[in-house]
Parts: structure tokens; sequence; C-alpha cells
């Protein structure tokens, strides 16, 4: 007779799989790329697959990519900052006036007293901010809203075109020497408004037009521009000098920046020097019109 063999020892229970990243935590997936096994509250879903925490981080882009795709998805973003900035300030200045004042007032606030353009301050008492500051202050709901819906339209097109180091550059530029012709025309009058920087813009968009050679008036904005030009000799009241100098900034800038013969992939960083150029100018030619003031008594 054979002896019967001996039964095999019972196998030891297989080891759980566990995640990485929690080890009291069982799990039968794993990574796609690296084979970790990874809980799926650790797993991010990928294109083919699923990624670990490590290999998501792996594959994002440098973070100047990453800024640069996310501006590319918000190609309005500086327009829309700049408009709800001068909306927010126009409120500001409504809650700090009197009881009485109304959006619709006209009336000087405290805003517009401590923020606007007035030559004898800045000279007297060095507030050279208000050359920037003025371009964020407003005079009732009509000014504000007729400035930011200009803005808001041609930043649709100007932002996409130029970047968004050059359109913020351009439009600060067209804001200071905007400031620069109201002290050169009425160094004693309170100036305030974004109007100087908007007719920078409009003046960004005619001469990519002119550049192009591209009829303005065929563009919904040529319109747009004669409107406001007439308006600004036949209204009582409007800074002359604060529309043509933002206007003659705009064209400056425009011609360069905008110019057909400029290689798509040259990049914002040689023509920053003009924004920059034309806004020192006119920042320096708005001192020295500030420091007049006494002769303009």
């Amino acid at each position: 007779m054979s002896a019967v063999p001996p039964a095999p020892a019972p196998l030891p229970p297989p080891t759980p799989t566990v995640c990485y990243r929690h080890p009291n935590r069982p799990t039968g997936r794993a990574c796609t790329r690296c084979g970790r096994p990874t809980c799926s509250e650790c797993l991010t879903q990928a294109t083919v697959g699923s990624l670990c925490p490590e290999c998501v981080r792996a594959g994002r882009p440098p973070a100047r990519e990453r800024a640069r795709r996310w501006g590319a998805t918000r190609p309005t973003l500086v327009t829309s900052v700049l408009v709800a900035a001068n909306l927010a300030i126009y409120v500001w200045g409504m809650v700090r006036l009197s009881a009485s004042g109304s959006l619709f007032s006209t009336r000087v606030g405290p805003v517009q007293a401590d923020l606007g353009l007035f030559g004898p301050i800045i000279a007297e008492d060095g507030e050279w901010w208000r050359i920037i500051t003025s371009g964020f202050v407003h005079f009732g709901l009509l000014h504000v809203g007729f400035n930011m819906f200009i803005l808001y339209r041609l930043g649709g097109s100007l932002e996409p075109a130029l970047g968004t180091i050059r359109y913020t550059l351009t439009y600060f530029a067209c804001l200071i020497a905007g400031s620069a012709g109201a002290l050169i025309s009425s160094p004693n009058a309170l100036t305030a408004g974004a109007s100087g920087a908007v007719y920078g813009m409009m003046g960004v968009f005619v001469a990519a037009m002119w550049a192009r050679r591209i009829p303005l008036m065929q563009t919904d904005i040529g319109g747009l521009l004669i409107i406001n030009l007439l308006l600004t000799f036949v209204i009582p009241g409007i800074s002359i000098g604060g529309h043509l100098g933002g206007l003659l900034a705009g064209l400056v800038c425009g011609a360069v920046l905008l110019r057909p013969s400029r290689r798509p992939n040259q990049g914002p960083w040689p023509d920053v020097l003009v924004p920059i150029v034309v806004g020192a100018g006119s920042f320096a030619v708005a001192l020295w019109a500030a420091s007049q003031w006494r002769s303009r008594l």
C-alpha cells in the first residue's frame, strides 16, 4: 500500500494592496503612468487612464507657461479689471458723498477732491499720484458709464491684439498723457475721468486701422470716435487738452505696437519701451505743466 502524502500547508493570505499615500486604505487601482497603487481619492482622471498626484505635478508645464495659458483663456482680463476698478471707485465716492448725494450727482465729493487732477496741489504739495489716480475718478453716473462702455468695446479688440503687458502699459501711458494735456490746458481746474485713457485707446485703434489701410468708418468704432470728438468741442466743461493728450499718445503707441511689419513671434519685450517712454515723457510734462499754475491765474 502506498502512503497518502500529507496535505500541503495553506498559503498565507495575500497582503492587501494599499494606497502609497494612505497606508491604511486598501485599493485595487494604480497610476497609469508609474504603476504605484493609488486610491480613487488620490487619482486624477487623465486623457488616458488615471494619474497619481506626483505624475500630475510632473506633467504640468512651467509656471510661466501656465500663466500664459491662463491669460489666453481670459483675453480681456485687464479691461475687465479696469472697468471694475473705475466703477468701484465711483460707488465708493458716492458712498462718501453727503447723504443727499445720488448716483446721478455731479457734485465734487471727497474722492474727487482727494484724487482728482489739480495743478496747484501737485506742484505745491507734491501729490504727483493725482496724475494717475485722476483717471479712475468720475463726476456722475453718465460720465463713468459712457467712459466704461467705450473702454469695454475697445478693450475687446485691442487687448487680445496687444497682449496683457503691452495693453496695460499703453493704457497707463495714455492715461498719463491725458493728465498732461489737461494740466497744459487748464492747470487750475479740478479734472478727473478716464477719458484721456479711453481716447488713447481710440488712438491705438485708429493707428492700427490706418496702418492696415482699413477705412475707419467701415468699423463700428469710427462713428463712436467722431461723436466723441464732436462732444469734446461742443459740450462745455470737458477737458479738451485731456482728450487730445490721450489721443496723441494712443496714436503714437498704436502706430508702433500694431504696425503690420511686426513679426508675430517677436514677443512683447522689444515694444514695451514704447509705452514706457511715452508714459514717462508725459509724466514729466504733467509735472512741468502743474508747476505753471501761477502763471495761468
